[in-house]
């Protein structure tokens, strides 16, 4: 299989005509490329960062997913690999890679998307000081955009070391002494349990989680959701629905954390100096802490009418008020899945068929009109999943 190359043509300041133009080389990004491709379209991936799949980079050196690897491939490529065995972060980042040359995508890394706008029916992506004009584009950023840290990380004396969860490696690299982790989710859990062999660690909880163990009945946890069909329940139905309004801890838990000697603590609610306040009272003085407290969406460099009051993009199943415009690989963007290295599929073949519908290369392109995918997007867009 092989992609079309785009042309690059005339016109000043401005390159030839895309059908597509997909931001983010992640795995997003490369699972639409793969059916972008199949179907012969002109397009471009575009990545600001200087190699492919640069979050699974930016993760500790001893991340390993909880996903075995049967359930970790995109569309066309096997995961190498005992297909029971759970792969490592330098293991995902190799695979993401050879995908990329296996189909012969057509990425442009270091190209920064600074905005996207649209002019007489045209998307115009601005990138590198040059201009694309595409007729549709997908935004494959993903839920990992920008790291938060609370306001109480500006609070603290700055002799204390902190850093997000995307700024920790190992635990060598974190001072010696009290380390709290901020931040009750699988990543959380995963650095704290790992820190414990090494430091004092406390983890600060806002909102506990359901945990789930590994494995059931010696089967993987994700054969039994497969089984079950629970990843294929999506945010609209009502099972989804109330799954995406609480995250689960998978192969973690709070009896686990004290076997690693890691005291738990509520949610951190203020800082002074080298001292955290948590919400029942208590204070901890620390030499470190790690913040893993997720990320924020940031799509303003999106100068269209996509998000609500609150920044929250509305979409339905990725297909947004802007006709042509389209978002992949957010947590429950429809199904649990929907972030997920082998899942992500799914919704990427789902938008890869609305592009060709648009582009009326399916029957039905014109069947629903610009004030349904509106009506729709508004009733879904307050589920995203983030």
């Amino acid at each position: 299989m092989t992609h079309v190359a785009p042309e690059m043509s005339s016109g000043p300041g401005r390159e030839a005509r895309l059908d597509v133009a997909v931001v983010g080389a992640g795995q997003a990004g490369l699972a639409i490329g793969y059916y972008l491709a199949r179907a012969g379209k002109r397009f471009v991936i575009l990545d600001r960062a200087d190699s492919i799949g640069s979050a699974w980079r930016r993760r500790w050196d001893s991340l390993v997913l909880f996903t075995p690897r049967r359930y970790d491939a995109l569309p066309g490529l096997p995961f190498a690999g005992d297909p029971d065995g759970y792969p490592t972060r330098d293991e995902v980042v190799a695979y993401l890679e050879r995908y990329a040359t296996e189909f012969e995508l057509p990425i442009e890394l270091e190209s920064e998307v600074r905005s996207l706008t649209k002019e007489d029916g045209r998307f115009v992506v601005s990138v590198n000081g040059r201009e694309l004009g595409a007729d549709q584009v997908v935004v494959a950023t993903g839920p990992f955009q920008v790291p938060h840290v609370p306001a109480a990380g500006g609070d603290l004396s700055g002799e204390v070391f902190q850093t997000h969860s995307t700024g920790y490696r190992r635990p060598s690299d974190v001072p010696s002494g009290t380390v709290v982790v901020v931040g009750g989710g699988n990543t959380g859990y995963q650095i704290a349990k790992e820190l414990a062999s090494t430091h004092s660690v406390q983890l600060a909880v806002g909102s506990k989680q359901t945990p789930l163990p590994q494995r059931i009945l010696g089967r993987d946890l994700f054969w039994w959701l497969t089984k079950l069909g629970l990843l294929e329940k999506t945010i609209e139905s009502r099972v989804g629905t109330r799954a995406s309004e609480r995250d689960t801890l998978i192969g973690s838990s709070a009896r686990q954390l004290r076997r690693h000697g890691v005291q738990q603590k509520p949610r951190v609610v203020g800082a002074s100096g080298r001292t955290l306040r948590f919400g029942d009272g208590s204070e901890v003085e620390v030499d470190a802490v790690v913040w893993a407290t997720g990320f924020r969406s940031d799509y303003s460099w999106i100068a269209l009418p996509i998000v609500d009051e609150k920044g929250r993009a509305r979409h339905r199943r990725g297909v947004t008020d802007v006709r042509g415009l389209y978002l992949l690989g957010l947590s429950w963007q429809y199904t649990r899945g929907s972030a997920l290295l082998g899942f992500v599929k799914d919704d990427a073949e789902f938008i890869a068929d609305e592009i060709a519908r648009r582009a009326g290369d399916m029957p039905g392109a014109d069947a629903t009109t610009e004030n349904d995918h509106g009506r729709l997007s508004n009733a879904a867009g307050a589920r995203e999943g983030v």
